[in-house]
Parts: structure tokens; C-alpha cells; sequence
């Protein structure tokens, strides 16, 4: 299967010597192709087949409404001569091993010419400095799928909700019928979960009720099943979308889940202004002790420390600023840095695990954690005050 294409803006391809010595690894086997320009990578169970073409003829078009990039990878797409075509067998023991291969080669073709990684399957645009952060970063399920939503009925609850970009995986898309506007970011927290289940090969049985994070029940049903007893959805709905889903229901199989996502909307509800800055007041308060306890910490300390402060993103071109915590790492002249813990809610410019720093003076929240165990107030008063000068 086709997944990736990598739109290089260099005539021809890169020589084979090169990329013999760039993927000469143990972990790796290279072979040319017969052509002389492709090649293939064998690693693990995973196996990527890497071929090249010259010219825009025989692709797919690449409609800006459709794929999801900044202006400057459209830029770059348009500015393409050559092709790397990526193709893999989905699936298998460890899904997204395939998956990475491929990303790998990408990014190593990428340190030979510029281009645009363009994933077919989930509708993306990713510029090298994109493929270099989803390969060394923790797994985000956002970067390989993509969630659109169409309004298929009338009433207060017209949208479906669905993704692309699964097949990668080896393993169906989701859908969900029936949401309201109000609805899309519970949704597209609650899929995005589920998607990263199925990515590594723990998705829900077909048609058996499971749980959510939160504990609420649902099934998955093949949506040539679910599908059948939609009321009010026009078949010519579909049009474009005649792959195969997995469609989510309630555990009596129908399409009213607006309340399986109750629990999600509190992920996405405004913290008040008033509770932010008590708790910022509160931390710069302990922020003395809190750092001087850090930087005795031992080398085998069971302690992990903590921080919460604001970061900049932004959804469709506006600014939200979502509160982030990170792992303190080091302390630098007034400055933390950290590791994020979770990445951003509504966006992946701040993603999970990547390493940030900020400001002492933008903390405004503290937290520690003994041997995974979260402490509560009391205790992180009382380990704190040991650190106050008598």
C-alpha cells in the first residue's frame, strides 16, 4: 500500500551511494531496486518499498480544501519535480512499526534534498521539521490521521464525525453520527483515543460493549452494519467515502453517543480566571522551596517535579492559550526547562514529550509525584517547608 509521497524539489534521484552509506545500520538492509533509482528497506517484520518519478503526471490532486499543511509546505508541493513513492504492508504484531520505517526513510532522504512529506492516507502536509519531531517525539495519533466533520442531517445534532488515515495501520476508520457543534472537540478527543488504540493493535472487539478512559460504554460495529439504520443520512452522503468503517454506537447499537462524550467536554471546559491566578499566586509562593528541593534532588530520587505554565496555540489561525505541564528537568538563570507531559489539547504545535523552557515567572502551578504516586496538598506543604530557611 502507498502511504507516503515525498515531494523533493531535485531533478533526479539521490545517489544510491549515498543512501547506502546514510541507512548503513544494523538494524537496517538496504537494496536497490532494478531501476537503479528506488530501493527497499528491510527492517524488523516491517519491509518499505521506495520508488521514484519524475513529473506531476499519475498523481493524486492536491486540493488545499481537502489536505490539511501550512501555506509554506503548499509552497513546496508546488514547487516539486521528483517523487519518492513509499509503500508498506499495513498491520501486523506492531502497526505502526511499518509506519515509522517509512518515516525514517523519509527523514533520511530528507538530509539529501528538500521537499514536502505528503501523507495520502490521512489528507497531510509535513515539512522536514515535522517528520524530524514525529519520529523522536512521543506518539501523537493527530499527526497520521485526520478528523472531518459533515453536516449529513437536520436538527440539533446533524454532524458526522469521521477520520482518515488509518489504513496505514492496517485497520478501518471510525466514524460517529448524531453530534452537535458543541460536540466536536469531545469527539475529536474521544476518537483520537480510540484511534491510537486501534494504531497499535488494541482496538475494542467488533460489537462487544467496552469502556471509555472516563467509563463510559460503547461497541464498535462495522459500518456496513451501522449503517443500515441511519435515519435521515441520504445515501449519496458517502460519495467519496465508500471505504470501510468502523462506526460508533452505544451498547444497544444506536447512534444516539452525544452522551459518551459528556466526560470529554470537562477536558475542554475554561478554567476560571479567578482559580488560574490563586493557583499562580500560590505557586510563585512555593517556587523558592520547590526549586531548592529540586536542585538537591539525588541522583536516584524518587521525586519527579512538575510545573504548569501557558503556551500559545493556534486553531484555525487564533490564538488559545492552553495551560501545559512538564517535567522539570533543569533550571537556567531565572528559566526552567522541562518535558511535556501532555501535549495540547487543540493542536500539535506543543506536542508530548517534546522539551520546552519557560519562564520561573510564568509558573502557575506546581505539582510532585513520589515513585508514580501524585502528592497531595498536605504533603507537598510539608516536604516544601523543610526547605524555608529557619
Amino acid at each position: 500500500m502507498e502511504v507516503y509521497l515525498l515531494a523533493t524539489e531535485q531533478d533526479g534521484p539521490v545517489p544510491l551511494d549515498a543512501l547506502r552509506a546514510s541507512f548503513a545500520t544494523d538494524e537496517v538492509e538496504f537494496t536497490p531496486a532494478e531501476d537503479g533509482q528506488g530501493f527497499v528497506l528491510r527492517a524488523d517484520s516491517s519491509e518499505v518499498h521506495v520508488r521514484l518519478t519524475v513529473g506531476a503526471e499519475g498523481l493524486p490532486r492536491f486540493n488545499k480544501a481537502a489536505y490539511s499543511g501550512s501555506p509554506e509546505a503548499f509552497e513546496r508541493l508546488g514547487k516539486a519535480k521528483a517523487y519518492y513513492h513509499l509503500s508498506l504492508e499495513p498491520g501486523g504484531a506492531q502497526p505502526t512499526l511499518p509506519v515509522f520505517e517509512a518515516l525514517w526513510a523519509v527523514r533520511t532522504l530528507l538530509e539529501h534534498v528538500p521537499g514536502v512529506l505528503v501523507d495520502l492516507a490521512a489528507f497531510k502536509l509535513h515539512e522536514p521539521e515535522d517528520v524530524v519531531e514525529i519520529t523522536e517525539l512521543d506518539f501523537d495519533i493527530r499527526d497520521h490521521v485526520h478528523l472531518h466533520a459533515v453536516e449529513v442531517t437536520e436538527g440539533d445534532t446533524p454532524l458526522w464525525v469521521h477520520s482518515h488515515g488509518m489504513e496505514k495501520f492496517g485497520a478501518r476508520d471510525l466514524e460517529i453520527f448524531h453530534l452537535a457543534e458543541q460536540d466536536l472537540l469531545p469527539a475529536e478527543s474521544f476518537l483520537h483515543e480510540l484511534c491510537t488504540d486501534l494504531a497499535f493493535g488494541q482496538g475494542p472487539a467488533l460489537r462487544s460493549q467496552v469502556g471509555t478512559s472516563e467509563g463510559q460504554a460503547f461497541m464498535v460495529v462495522p459500518s456496513e452494519e451501522a449503517r443500515a439504520n441511519l435515519l435521515g443520512v441520504p445515501l449519496e452522503t458517502f460519495e467519496g467515502h465508500e471505504g470501510l468503517f468502523l462506526t460508533v454506537v452505544s451498547p444497544l447499537g444506536r447512534h444516539n453517543t452525544s452522551q459518551l462524550l459528556v466526560p470529554y467536554r470537562e477536558r475542554f471546559s475554561q478554567e476560571p480566571e479567578e482559580q488560574t491566578e490563586s493557583m499562580r499566586r500560590e505557586a510563585q509562593a512555593l517556587l523558592p522551596a520547590f526549586l531548592a528541593r529540586f536542585q538537591r534532588r539525588g541522583l536516584m530520587e524518587p521525586l519527579t517535579f512538575l510545573v504548569r505554565a501557558p503556551f500559545d496555540t493556534h486553531p484555525d489561525g487564533n490564538k488559545v492559550v492552553e495551560n501545559l505541564w512538564l517535567e522539570l528537568m533543569a533550571r537556567d538563570d531565572g528559566s526552567l526547562v522541562g518535558k511535556l507531559v501532555d501535549g495540547a489539547v487543540h493542536t500539535t504545535e506543543w506536542r508530548k514529550g517534546a522539551h520546552v523552557e519557560v519562564e520561573e515567572t510564568q509558573v502557575n502551578a506546581l505539582a510532585l509525584s513520589r515513585e508514580g504516586r501524585a502528592l497531595d496538598e498536605g504533603e507537598i506543604r510539608a516536604l516544601l517547608n523543610a526547605e524555608r530557611p529557619m
